[in-house]
C-alpha cells in the first residue's frame, strides 16, 4: 500500500513538473500564431490608431501576425468584457480607454472588473480631449457655452461615443449646472463626423480625432478638457482657467492581457511597445496628434489603473451622476 501511494506522488509529481515545463516552453516560445488585440470603439478614433502603430510594432518585433479587430458597443464594455473572459494565454489583447476600465464599472451594470479581470500590459499614451463647437454655434468661449446652454435649456446637444467622450459632458453639466443632451455614436470618429455634419451642435473629443477639423475650420476649438494646456497648442485654454475651476480630464489608452496571462508575455510585450512608442520619430508623431505616449512597466501601469479607478469611484459616489 504504502508503496502504491509513493508511486502515485512521484506520478502526481512528475505530471506536475511537466505541466510547468510546459508552460514555461509556452512562455518562452510565445507568440507561435496570430494574435488579437481588439478595440472597444469603431474604426478611426483614437483607440484604432493607437491599436494600428502597436499592432505594426509587435508583429515586426515577434515577426508574426497582430490583427486589430473592433468590437463596438455598450460605452466600450462590450469588447472589454469578451477579453476579460478570453483565455489568458497572450493570443488575446485589449486596447483598452480610460471609461471602459475605471469609470463605467460605477455607472453601468457590468460582468467584469476593470483592473481585476486584466493584466495591465502598457500605458500606450494619453490624451486631452478638446470641447469643439460647429461653426454655425453662436459661441467662442466656455462662458458663451454656459450662457447658451442656461438660456436654452436641454436644446443643446452634443455628441460623444460613451466613455469619457460622453462622461466629459456629463461632468461640464453638473460643475455648470446646465442641461444639455448628449447623442450617443459607436466611436469618436463617428462623433466627430456628426459634429462635423451639423448633426449635433458640439462634442468632447479626443484630441487626435478633431484637431484636423479644427485646422480646416469645420469646427471651433473652444477648450481642452486636461488641467493644463497642451504644449503643442499653448493658445486653447482650458476650461478650468475659463471659468468651471476644478475642471480636469484626460483620456488614456493601454494594452492589457487577461488575468491570469503568463508574466513572462506580459514583459515581453510590455518592453517592446514602450521602445517602440517612445522612438524619438514616433514620440514626436504622437505628440503632434495630441497623443503623448506613455512609458510605465506593467506594474507602474497597475498601479495608475488603481488611482484611476479610486478617483472616478469617488467623484461618481459624490456627484451621485447617473449617465442614460
Amino acid at each position: 500500500m504504502k508503496k502504491s501511494l509513493r508511486a502515485a506522488g512521484l506520478a502526481a509529481a512528475a505530471w506536475t513538473a511537466c505541466i510547468a515545463s510546459a508552460q514555461a516552453a509556452d512562455d518562452t516560445d510565445w507568440p507561435r500564431h496570430a494574435v488579437r488585440l481588439i478595440v472597444p470603439y469603431a474604426p478611426g478614433g483614437i483607440a484604432d490608431q493607437m491599436a494600428r502603430i502597436t499592432a505594426e510594432a509587435l508583429q515586426a518585433a515577434f515577426n508574426q501576425p497582430f490583427v486589430v479587430e473592433n468590437k463596438p458597443g455598450a460605452s466600450g464594455s462590450l469588447a472589454t468584457s469578451y477579453v476579460a473572459k478570453s483565455k489568458p494565454d497572450g493570443y488575446t489583447l485589449l486596447v483598452g480607454l480610460a471609461a471602459p476600465q475605471t469609470l463605467n464599472q460605477f455607472i453601468y451594470k457590468l460582468d467584469y472588473h476593470g483592473l481585476n479581470d486584466f493584466a495591465p500590459v502598457a500605458l500606450l499614451n494619453t490624451n486631452p480631449l478638446i470641447l469643439a463647437v460647429h461653426p454655425t454655434l453662436p459661441v467662442k468661449t466656455v462662458g458663451d457655452v454656459i450662457a447658451y446652454a442656461r438660456k436654452y435649456p436641454g436644446k443643446l446637444n452634443f455628441g460623444g461615443a460613451g466613455g469619457l467622450t460622453q462622461f466629459a459632458g456629463e461632468v461640464f453639466k453638473y460643475d455648470t449646472k446646465t442641461d444639455m443632451v448628449h447623442v450617443p455614436y459607436r466611436g469618436g470618429a463617428p462623433a466627430v463626423a456628426a459634429a462635423v455634419a451639423g448633426d449635433v451642435q458640439m462634442t468632447f473629443a479626443n484630441y487626435s480625432d478633431v484637431q484636423p477639423w479644427i485646422e480646416s475650420g469645420r469646427l471651433r476649438a473652444i477648450a481642452i478638457t486636461s488641467p493644463k494646456r497642451y504644449p503643442r497648442n499653448p493658445d486653447l485654454p482650458t476650461i478650468a482657467e475659463s471659468g468651471v475651476p476644478g475642471f480636469g480630464m484626460d483620456g488614456w489608452t493601454g494594452l492589457l492581457a487577461p488575468a491570469g496571462t503568463p508574466p513572462a508575455i506580459v514583459r515581453k510585450i510590455s518592453a517592446v511597445v514602450r521602445k517602440a512608442l517612445n522612438e524619438p520619430a514616433m514620440k514626436d508623431k504622437l505628440e503632434a496628434m495630441g497623443s503623448p505616449p506613455g512609458d510605465m512597466s506593467p506594474e507602474e501601469f497597475r498601479t495608475f489603473m488603481a488611482g484611476e479607478i479610486k478617483r472616478w469611484q469617488g467623484f461618481v459616489a459624490e456627484s451621485g451622476i447617473k449617465v442614460e
